[in-house]
C-alpha cells in the first residue's frame, strides 16, 4: 500500500512579508497542528487498512494516492458532477486509486461524516478494481 501527494502539495510558501516560514506554534504531535491535507490523507489511510484485512492479497499491488482536485476537462462543470475519486489500471495488472480532497470536503459538514465519505469512496473504487458488489468489499459497512 502506498500513499501518495501529488508533486504540487509539497510547495513550500513564504510568508506575506517575505521572511520565510518560521516555526510551529505547538508540538507537532498535537492535533491542532495537523493540517487538513494530513487529516484526509490518514483517514484515507484508516480506510485503506481496514481493507486491507479483508483484501490483503488482492490489494498488494494496488497504489493509493490523494490529489486535491479532478482534472476537469473543458467544457465539464460543476453541474455534470466533480469525482470524489478515479481508478486507473494498467494492462500490466498495476492499478492506481486516486481520492480528490477538496470535492470531499466541500460535500461534507463535519470530520466524521467526511471520514465516512471517504471509506465509502475507497470501497467503491476497490469494489470497480475487483469486479464487486461494494456490499460484498466490507460487509459490516
Amino acid at each position: 500500500m502506498h500513499l501518495h501527494r501529488s508533486q504540487a502539495d509539497r510547495v513550500r510558501r513564504r510568508d506575506r512579508r517575505g521572511r520565510g516560514i518560521r516555526g510551529p506554534l505547538t508540538p507537532p504531535e498535537l492535533p491542532v497542528s495537523r493540517t487538513r491535507a494530513q487529516v484526509f490523507d490518514d483517514l484515507v489511510l484508516d480506510a485503506v487498512e481496514r481493507l486491507e484485512r479483508l483484501w490483503a492479497r488482492e490489494l498488494a499491488a494496488v497504489e493509493f494516492l490523494v490529489e486535491d482536485v479532478p482534472l476537469v476537462p473543458r467544457g465539464v462543470g460543476a453541474e455534470d458532477g466533480i469525482p470524489f475519486s478515479r481508478l486507473e489500471t494498467s494492462p500490466s495488472g498495476q492499478a492506481r486509486i486516486i481520492v480528490y480532497r477538496r470535492p470531499v470536503e466541500i460535500r461534507t459538514t463535519d470530520p466524521e461524516e467526511m471520514a465516512l465519505l471517504v471509506y465509502d469512496t475507497v470501497v467503491e473504487e476497490v469494489a470497480n478494481l475487483l469486479g464487486l458488489e461494494p456490499e460484498t468489499i466490507d460487509p459490516e459497512a
